[in-house]
């Protein structure tokens, strides 16, 4: 896991060791870093792909049905979002005999996940909890 060391310029500001092997000399995010981020996070933008990766952090592997069940959604839903999903590289899928397991491709994307839900319950503000829980 990455872990958050102080910039020499600036002990308040912190950087990931990620971060630091991608950074050029300029202190600029490549191109293709922010591509594949943006990639990432538009994926994560939907509440339908929200749910399915929930249930996939709930549990390891799941079927189209046991993730439509879990998530409270269509099959048809998940089959739609799931695609988006594996085209991201974000959940792998696995054949077994007539059926399809699929689960998170890595372990990265369970940290974000839970990080995310982290920061909501922690940070967000009493305002947005308000709005969502209106429109729940």
């Amino acid at each position: 896991m990455d872990t958050l060391n102080p910039t020499d310029d600036d002990s308040t500001c912190r950087r990931c060791d990620a971060l630091n092997e991608v950074i050029d000399a300029d202190g600029a995010m490549p191109m293709w870093v922010v591509d594949c981020l943006n990639s990432i996070f538009s994926a994560l933008a939907d509440p339908t792909r929200l749910r399915i990766v929930h249930a996939l952090v709930e549990n390891e592997k799941l079927n189209v049905t046991g993730l439509a069940d879990f998530a409270g959604l269509s099959v048809s839903a998940v089959s739609h979002q799931l695609r988006i999903l594996r085209d991201r590289g974000l959940v792998r899928a696995q054949r077994d005999g007539r059926m399809v397991h699929y689960s998170l491709a890595d372990d990265h994307l369970r940290r974000l996940f839970c990080t995310g839900v982290q920061h909501a319950h922690e940070d967000c503000t009493s305002s947005l909890r308000r709005e969502a829980e209106r429109s729940a």
